[in-house]
């Protein structure tokens, strides 16, 4: 019996050394305003295991986090990509606490693609429905990061995520700009774009990311003198993106590095369903399943057959063709 030959793309399945972007840390000045814009307006959920005080708070946005403390507030200098299930909902939502965030920093408008949305403090938010093509199988995430970088900057970002992080990289030009995305776990990424406007300085504000080999980015990175934290046996910080020949520093983001034998690696996040309500109520339907279905399935059959060599392997295809 002729088995048909199938050919698949193995390398599409390759995520890199950083294997998730777990969370994005931005201080605010108040919680109040805080629980308005992240939790009611944008439908996310505070941890309810984690940070229960008045003085940080951790919100989940499917496997993700942002972290929350309290103090001078901080602006990412780009803008955080997020997927929620339903952009007529969320719109309803944040016209719902506009009222209450009157006098901040608060906006939000709907585009033919993507809602934007800015925190009371000006970090800016782009939200998309789900789309497994563009963010991966999930109806709530964040797929990316993009930050606004110097001209001239992308190809030595890429170079020092390559080369420091193994991790893939890839140079896009479009009518936004050149920019270099980086693979920063399975169905996200983070994305510098190049801008020829001024960039405000660096105040301070980081991401968590996960990587599988610890020690080897962390021997560059001290080779370097980029090392700024050794927080514990499962973590390290750095903060300067440098430029590997000169040592020029391209970009300046504090990363929290963590290992995978992190004690709160893919540690599972509460995640509410947003339609539960006082009005309308479906017993055992509080928590959000924020994954979507994936195809396992097999290729199509091509026309080229190749004959299995050994009995086991003709065995193997018999059962093949049977399922």
């Amino acid at each position: 019996m002729a088995q048909t030959k199938q050919t698949y793309d193995r390398k599409a399945e390759d995520v890199g050394n950083i294997v998730g972007l777990e969370h994005v840390n931005l201080r605010v000045t108040d919680q109040e305003p805080a629980t308005d814009f992240y939790l009611a307006g944008l439908g996310l959920t505070r941890d309810p295991y984690m940070m229960p005080g008045t003085n940080n708070m951790w919100v989940n946005v499917g496997k993700s986090q942002f972290h929350l403390p309290k103090g001078d507030p901080n602006v990412l200098r780009g803008h955080i990509g997020l997927v929620v299930p339903s952009l007529d909902d969320l719109c309803e939502r944040l016209n719902t606490v506009k009222p209450r965030l009157e006098g901040s920093k608060f906006d939000c408008r709907r585009t033919n693609q993507y809602v934007e949305a800015t925190c009371p403090w000006g970090n800016h938010f782009r939200l998309y429905e789900p789309c497994v093509e563009k963010f991966g199988p999930v109806s709530l995430g964040m797929p990316y990061v993009q930050f606004d970088v110097p001209e001239g900057t992308a190809d030595g970002i890429a170079r020092f995520y390559r080369e420091i992080f193994y991790a893939p990289t890839e140079i896009e030009e479009n009518g936004d700009g050149r920019a270099a995305r980086v693979s920063a776990g399975f169905g996200q990424c983070l994305v510098f774009r190049e801008t020829d406007k001024k960039i405000p300085e660096f105040d301070g504000h980081h991401l968590q990311i996960y990587v599988q080999e610890f020690s080897g980015p962390h021997e560059e990175l001290e080779k370097r003198g980029l090392i700024t934290e050794e927080s514990s046996q499962h973590q390290y910080r750095f903060e300067d993106i440098a430029c590997l020949d000169s040592g020029k520093c391209l970009f300046k983001i504090e990363h929290e590095v963590r290992s995978i034998t992190h004690p709160l690696y893919n540690r599972k996040l509460v995640n509410r369903n947003t339609k539960q309500n006082l009005m309308y109520y479906q017993m055992g339907g509080d928590e959000w399943d924020w994954w979507l279905p994936r195809d396992n399935g097999r290729m199509a059959a091509q026309q080229q057959a190749v004959e299995p060599a050994t009995p086991l392997a003709r065995r193997r295809a018999a059962r093949m063709t049977a399922m």
